[in-house]
């Protein structure tokens, strides 16, 4: 287990940082997603390693091994809302660094119209605006299970009062503008 006074580092660095296409593709994750640094995907470039690793060793283990450790993996990954219920190994080897970033928190708020954007939705989290089945969530990079994803809300303030702030906008572009008659 360790120290809990000396923690780990979670995630490792490239090897070569300075490639102009990884810069670019980092570069467009990080405004994608509203990351605030290239540490938070780096991360989720870590723990996506961790998995595709465990799965290419279950494929080369003997048939005992993975009979008993393939449903675990398969359904860490299910509750995490990483695959879906027929996928198998051949499916954790085809995930991408956006699977594992469209899992956050801030995305999901993001995706379901509570923010203007992924920065707003970041904000609101931290400021804590955001509940996950009923718990105060202030992390933005907090995992989003399967099971609670339907369970995201906004509580408190101004923001709570309409989910939706694109549906808001519309609906004031709707009302008319009183006229010279209605002014009377």
């Amino acid at each position: 287990m360790g120290d809990p006074k000396k923690s780990r580092k979670q995630y490792s660095r490239p090897r070569s940082p300075w490639r102009a296409d990884q810069l670019a593709q980092e570069l467009y994750l990080l405004g994608t997603f509203g990351l605030r640094n290239k540490r938070e995907l780096w991360k989720a470039q870590t723990q996506l390693s961790s998995v595709r690793k465990q799965a290419r060793t279950l494929l080369a283990a003997t048939a005992a091994v993975r009979l008993r450790e393939e449903s675990k993996l398969l359904d860490s990954l299910r509750r995490r809302g990483l695959i879906g219920e027929t996928s198998t190994l051949d499916d954790i080897l085809s995930l991408t660094v956006e699977d594992m970033l469209a899992r956050r928190l801030q995305t999901m708020v993001f995706k379901k119209g509570m923010s203007l954007s992924p920065l707003h939705s970041r904000q609101l989290i931290v400021h804590g605006h955001v509940s996950v089945d009923g718990r105060i969530i202030t992390i933005p990079g907090y995992e989003v299970g399967h099971r609670e994803e339907g369970a995201i809300g906004l509580v408190g303030g101004p923001a709570a009062k309409d989910q939706q702030p694109a549906a808001a906008e519309e609906t004031q572009q709707e009302e008319p503008a009183p006229g010279p008659a209605q002014a009377q």
